[in-house]
């Protein structure tokens, strides 16, 4: 693959080749030293991987742009690659002139991604979150379910908050119903699930 790589690439003006690695270590070691523009990194590689490598060389060297390969498309690992700043992603089925068009494109500092990556993405983003339903619940509401999480009744938490009884109930009433819970031992148990008790 590299040396299929490397002679198209030599064939390039506006490309030099200024090095190659066998596995993510050294790559790492080779980016050090060579201080390239462009890295063109396998994902599936021995000694180190290239979603790590990736991550180290950017982190090292934020100015080198990274164009990830792979021969197979896996959700997760293109996910990884990208968020640990590849600015591209091709699958190593591409033609050539899609890799080098890639690496002209990551050198400017803009993104290409195969089609079939970018349909993946785009579904990710597009697809529904799920909703947390304590994001409903107001910040007293949050407070009384921590209390509750400790085991006080209605009374003992209308004391520490300085509310009636009353209000206190209703707290809670609001409480189960939009969590969907049926009970306060339900609520607490959702509390604790979620680092919602409090403590003194």
């Amino acid at each position: 693959m590299r040396r299929g790589l490397r002679g198209f690439l030599e064939l390039l003006d506006d490309v030099e080749i200024v090095g190659e690695a066998e596995n993510g270590r050294l790559a790492i070691d080779a980016a050090r030293a060579l201080q390239p523009d462009v890295v063109l990194m396998d994902l599936l590689m021995p000694v180190m991987d290239g979603v790590t490598a990736t991550a180290l060389l950017r982190d090292e060297q934020p100015a080198v742009q990274v164009v990830a390969l792979t021969s197979f498309i896996e959700e997760d690992r293109v996910t990884a690659v990208l968020e640990a700043g590849a600015s591209g992603f091709l699958l190593k089925d591409a033609e050539a002139d899609e890799v080098a068009a890639a690496i002209r494109a990551a050198h400017r500092g803009e993104v290409r991604l195969d089609p079939a990556v970018a349909r993946i993405l785009a579904r990710r983003v597009m697809a529904p979150r799920p909703v947390d339903p304590g994001d409903a619940l107001t910040e007293r509401e949050r407070e009384v379910l921590g209390l509750i999480a400790r085991g006080l009744g209605n009374q003992a938490i209308a004391d520490r908050l300085g509310i009636t009884e009353r209000t206190a109930r209703t707290h809670v009433s609001n409480i189960l119903g939009k969590l969907d819970l049926a009970s306060r031992t339900q609520a607490a148990l959702w509390a604790v699930e979620h680092q919602l008790a409090t403590s003194d």
